[in-house]
């Protein structure tokens, strides 16, 4: 399994329609020699959840800046769960505030990421938490 890449799905749950980010750290995780799928914009949990099962990915990165991501993130990891996926690592990021951090986290993000984190940061602990490595 070590020959195989990395698989990460990039997600922007919700109605955020704002992806910029997700854009560059969609390219940052390529360019790292990782296979991305970008999912676009205003996806659901189901969707997301399918997406990743029909992809077989080893992460799943979500980008929300809308503030909903307390609602958002946990109901997605549920779905996934639920899809038999329950392997699969999880970061976020976007406009997190410190103390949701915490709270994501016990729900099952390994990482959170706010602006100005460096695409080498997100790389090296995609690395470490996916399951493909």
């Amino acid at each position: 399994m070590a020959d195989r890449k990395i698989r990460v799905l990039i997600a922007k749950p919700g109605l955020d329609g704002h992806d910029r980010g997700a854009k560059v750290i969609a390219r940052a995780l390529r360019d790292a020699g990782m296979e991305v799928i970008y999912t676009g914009l205003r996806q659901t949990p189901e969707m997301i959840a399918e997406a990743a099962l029909q992809e077989d990915v080893d992460v799943i990165g979500m980008s929300i800046l809308s503030g909903a991501h307390l609602v958002l993130v946990p109901k997605v990891i549920d779905t996934v769960r639920k899809s038999g996926l329950t392997d699969v690592g999880f970061f976020v990021g976007g406009i997190i505030p410190e103390e949701d951090v915490a709270v994501l986290k016990a729900a099952g993000v390994n990482a959170v990421y706010g602006p100005g984190t460096s695409t080498v940061t997100v790389i090296e602990d995609v690395k470490s938490f996916s399951r493909a490595a």
